[in-house]
């Protein structure tokens, strides 16, 4: 099972690249429980805190595209390290001045999110560049969704060691030079710097002129409502069966799951256009998350978890496929960055539906409503089967010679029947 991971990780900069993107995306993935932590140890509330938060993420999903495009068109270089300068330089302001005066913070931690670079879209473009066969890019997508599971379990343990070894301002200003470093090593590689867009119809729209590509993320948008409302649901279960320490266990449960499933779909190779594969995965999504509504005891309940976690990661890995199916031609990195913020904002919306959910019918209901957003994901990509059927360009994976100094890929090889 691991032949084809190690193949990858083996070849010319693909261990450097994955790397550098993890570090480089510390602070995104840490931002909510640095920010937390940090102003609730200069004495500002829970209220206060989330919505400091929440700024960062609605900026963090607005900027995502925005310099996905910019990415696109200027190359990664010229994008990404200025972008991750002033995303630190935002949050170095913050951690130095705190909550007062409170525009500034607001200010300050808007920009830190704003300026996050695309670092994650920025990867999945690099991978044809890098690896020689399609089946190789088609493995390194779902080791990419397994990566960003161990990412998010490492992130909040790092932060919580450096607020133990020192203070919450340096878990922020510790976690912002790592976010620069890591786009540094990116961007200094010979792919990120030899790497161009394919050439691309001017459009105000961009990518999101692809009938596809709306389709796909209109169905990740549910699968971040079931993601997110999950995580209040799970804190309403804890709260009723021994506290906080459940409540770890069942994300770790969660993300156990989402991390084993990815290794074994990522493992071998699968038949057939992606488009059908995902309504299979996301179907067995939905119905994985149906049995949490049983709320047993803790033991079972994080066993659950587990299985409810199993086809994230696979959906996610064929999602990937399908972005660079039809994305526009000279699109790619906005069309990953899209996908990274559609998700996001779903994970938001999901926890904002889940909160009066269980204060009207309890956790019960708050569980049911992971189930009944991935059933509508699903409906989504039924209904929109004729769109996903017909990708707006060939299929492309392979970036072509100019763009592989290498001469590691092979010459524009299609994804057309294989994923």
């Amino acid at each position: 099972m691991a032949t084809g991971y190690l193949e990858i990780l083996k070849a010319r900069h693909a261990l450097r690249l994955l790397t550098g993107t993890l570090v480089g995306r510390l602070p995104n993935a840490t931002a909510a429980i640095a920010l937390v932590l940090f102003v609730r140890a200069g004495g500002g509330t829970y209220s206060l805190a989330g919505a400091l938060a929440a700024v960062y993420g609605v900026a963090n999903a607005v900027g995502q595209p925005v310099l996905g495009r910019l990415v696109d068109l200027y190359g990664q270089p010229r994008v990404q390290l200025p972008a991750a300068v002033l995303a630190a330089l935002a949050m170095s302001v913050f951690a130095f001045c705190g909550t007062d005066p409170l525009p500034l913070a607001y200010a300050a931690v808007a920009a830190a999110g704003l300026f996050a670079p695309p670092l994650e879209g920025g990867l999945r473009a690099l991978w044809p560049s890098v690896l020689s066969r399609e089946e190789q890019v088609h493995t390194a997508y779902a080791m990419d969704a397994i990566a960003q599971e161990i990412m998010f379990t490492v992130g909040p343990l790092l932060v919580t060691l450096c607020v133990s070894l020192w203070d919450e301002r340096a878990a922020l200003l510790v976690l912002s030079l790592l976010g620069v470093l890591g786009a540094l090593s990116v961007v200094v590689s010979p792919p990120s710097r030899a790497w161009r867009s394919a050439p691309r119809e001017a459009h105000w729209l961009g990518a999101l002129r692809s009938p596809g590509l709306l389709a796909l993320l209109a169905a990740f948008l549910f699968i971040g409502i079931a993601l997110g409302s999950i995580t209040v649901a799970a804190v309403s279960y804890a709260d009723g069966h021994g506290g906080d320490a459940v409540y770890g266990w069942l994300m770790a449960g969660l993300g156990l799951g989402a991390l084993a499933g990815g290794t074994v779909y990522g493992a071998r190779r699968w038949a057939g256009a992606p488009e059908g594969r995902l309504r299979v995965l996301v179907a067995l999504l939905a119905v994985c998350y149906l049995p949490l509504v049983l709320t047993p005891g803790v033991v079972a309940m994080v066993l659950l978890s587990v299985v409810s976690g199993v086809f994230l990661a696979p959906c996610i890995a064929c999602a990937f496929i399908i972005v660079d199916r039809h994305a526009p031609s000279g699109t790619v990195t906005e069309a990953f960055s899209w996908l990274v913020t559609t998700f996001t904002v779903g994970a938001s919306v999901g926890t904002g539906l889940a909160g009066p959910v269980v204060q009207a019918g309890g956790t019960v209901w708050g569980f049911a409503l992971p189930s009944v957003a991935g059933v509508v994901s699903l409906l989504v990509l039924v209904a929109t089967g004729g769109v996903l059927a017909a990708p707006a360009r060939g299929g492309v994976v392979a970036a072509s010679s100019e763009n592989d100094p290498n001469r590691g890929a092979e010459p524009r090889f299609s994804s057309g029947d294989r994923a």
